[in-house]
């Protein structure tokens, strides 16, 4: 399996006051304001598990894992056990080991993305794309799963083979987000910390891979600020040089390997 690439931009610090307290133990739901969706508040404890079949033993109430790879079963024991679900699928990047590869016709493969098998996508075709991505949608939903991570939301700062914008780029992820939020799934924006500005409406909580190793998690403070998750991870970091900073942002961190497989050291 795989994690996101990371592409690293220079951007302006934003810093917006956070909220105190801490995350309760239940799964995370509060009433709706104006949506029929999850909304996953801050503080939530989680399990990002995208390699090996589903160990479902992680006593936290929130598990993100491979839309493909898993089944309606897995999902529905998730929910047994009273956790929420995020269905992993990358919206950025062709797979040529995904069961739908053969759908995506050949102008829409840009340059290979540095994981076997990956290629980047020309998010400027939404018209070729918007179609394929909301099978895969219908799939999560199907499937049962409460929520989305589209990954590789950020291509534009990449050498993709296209000349993306940041303007493709908030087009594409707004269209990613009202996929979700048509079938009821709540939506999480995957790294892409510059566009949080702009961003930050249409997105229901936060995935973010190592904020403290580059010092940007004061960047994911207006996620926490409107009272949505922000899940991160860190992978090169030990938890002693950053758990207690994302404790302060009340970010819902922890230590992870990067084939994303069951060990996790939470803070």
């Amino acid at each position: 399996m795989r994690c996101a690439v990371r592409a690293i931009l220079a951007v302006s610090v934003l810093t917006l006051a956070g909220c105190s307290g801490t995350g309760g133990a239940d799964d995370g739901s509060r009433p709706p304001k104006h949506a029929s969706w999850w909304q996953p508040r801050p503080g939530l404890a989680w399990q990002w598990q995208l390699d090996s079949e589903v160990d479902p033993s992680v006593d936290v109430p929130v598990y993100d894992i491979d839309g493909f790879e898993n089944s309606a079963a897995d999902v529905a024991r998730l929910h047994r056990d009273g956790r929420k679900v995020i269905c992993y699928v990358n919206v950025g990047a062709w797979e040529d080991f995904r069961p739908d590869r053969k759908t995506f016709p050949g102008s829409v493969l840009g340059e290979e993305n540095g994981w076997e098998g990956e290629r980047w996508l020309d998010i400027r075709q939404i018209d070729v794309l918007r179609p394929i991505m909301e099978r895969r949608f219908d799939m999560c939903r199907d499937k049962g799963f409460d929520a989305v991570e589209p990954d590789l939301v950020e291509g534009y700062g990449d050498d993709t083979g296209f000349p993306l914008t940041a303007r493709d780029q908030l087009r594409y992820n707004r269209v990613i987000a009202e996929i979700a939020h048509e079938r009821g799934l709540a939506v999480g924006l995957k790294n892409d910390l510059p566009q949080i500005p702009q961003l930050l409406s249409d997105f229901d909580f936060a995935v973010n891979e190592e904020c403290a190793e580059f010092d940007e998690c004061d960047l994911l403070s207006p996620f926490i600020a409107a009272g949505k998750a922000v899940f991160h991870v860190e992978y090169a970091e030990p938890t002693s040089s950053f758990c207690a900073e994302t404790r302060r942002l009340r970010l819902s961190s922890m230590q992870k390997k990067l084939e994303l497989g069951v060990w996790r050291k939470p803070c």
